[in-house]
């Protein structure tokens, strides 16, 4: 007989941090399925480029939600959550843990606080978006959003095609700003019990960490995953193409740049991106456990005994 209510362990923090190391070893220990809270590992075509789990690690346990979608496709945090909550009532169903691991922290805030119940976006209304989207091109299109939704516009950075065009087809769709939608009443995905957990590690080991990943991936093959979705036609505005330093090794491939620069835009962008992510978790995610360093395996056994205390609570 399982608990009414499902008991989901949390994982957050920036990139490079260890989060998957850590949910993998929890999953381990609790009989757990790894369910993904990154953006960009839900796209099938840059495993390398976004560390999706490897066959090793995906036979220690299941993982649910990586690689599973198109280029093309555009998602949306209530997608996901929906999509995730359907995945951690089937764990509990199985007596399994729920371990939801990933550095988008809208995706764990909408799962664990809710979201605003913003109307279906028509399609004609999407396809506009993105046609005035490519014709202004970023930055001119983040200057005009910021004329209509300036709260919204200074969240988003001007090189984030997907929620660029995500506030203004809401605006465009419903007369109303997506920040505004945001602050509405919200409407919960699922009804469970968190227990958030944080890596927050000090810039500097985050700064070397990126590098070193990165540097990983090259090695393991990323620039040929990049030519090859380039081969297989995906655009430079795909979703997918936000992957860090996707674009970046494009513009190598294609000759705008050389390889030394590619690569060194794409370190820049990764440590931008984490320092962004910390920035945010730290001021906007109320974690049960904060760790200030990168998951190594040394805080494994403080991290069992707090979810142990947690899977023993009263409901």
């Amino acid at each position: 007989m399982t608990q009414a209510r499902p008991r989901v362990v949390v994982i957050a923090g920036p990139t490079a941090s260890g989060k998957s190391d850590l949910a993998l070893a929890l999953a381990d220990q609790f009989d757990g399925v790894v369910i993904n809270a990154d953006s960009q590992q839900r796209y099938r075509d840059f495993p390398i480029l976004t560390a999706q789990p490897s066959a090793a690690e995906r036979a220690r346990a299941p993982h649910r939600l990586f690689g599973n979608l198109d280029a093309q496709v555009v998602s949306t945090a209530a997608d996901w959550a929906a999509k995730a909550a359907a995945e951690i009532l089937e764990a509990h169903a199985a007596q399994r843990l729920p371990i939801v691991v990933g550095g988008t922290g809208l995706y764990l805030k909408v799962l664990m606080q809710g979201v605003a119940d913003i109307p279906p976006i028509p399609e004609d209304i999407r396809a506009a978006t993105r046609t005035l989207l490519a014709d202004m091109g970023n930055t001119a299109f983040h200057r005009l959003l910021a004329e209509r939704d300036p709260e919204s516009a200074a969240r988003i950075p001007a090189g984030n095609t997907q929620r660029l065009a995500r506030a203004w087809e809401v605006l465009e769709a419903t007369g109303t700003p997506l920040s505004i939608w945001h602050n509405a009443p919200t409407q919960l995905a699922l009804a469970a019990d968190y227990l958030p957990i944080l890596l927050l590690p000090a810039r500097e080991d985050l700064v070397a960490a990126c590098a070193a990943r990165f540097a990983a991936m090259m090695t393991a093959g990323a620039l040929a995953e990049v030519a090859a979705a380039i081969q297989k036609g995906i655009a430079h505005d795909a979703p997918a193409m936000n992957a860090l330093g996707a674009r970046e090794l494009a513009d190598h491939i294609e000759g705008r740049l050389n390889l030394e620069t590619a690569i060194r835009w794409a370190e820049t962008a990764t440590r931008q991106y984490a320092k962004r992510q910390s920035t945010w978790f730290r001021h906007q995610f109320h974690s049960e456990l904060t760790i200030e360093t990168r998951y190594t395996g040394t805080q494994r056994d403080a991290v069992v005994r707090r979810v142990d205390d947690f899977l023993k609570r009263s409901p």
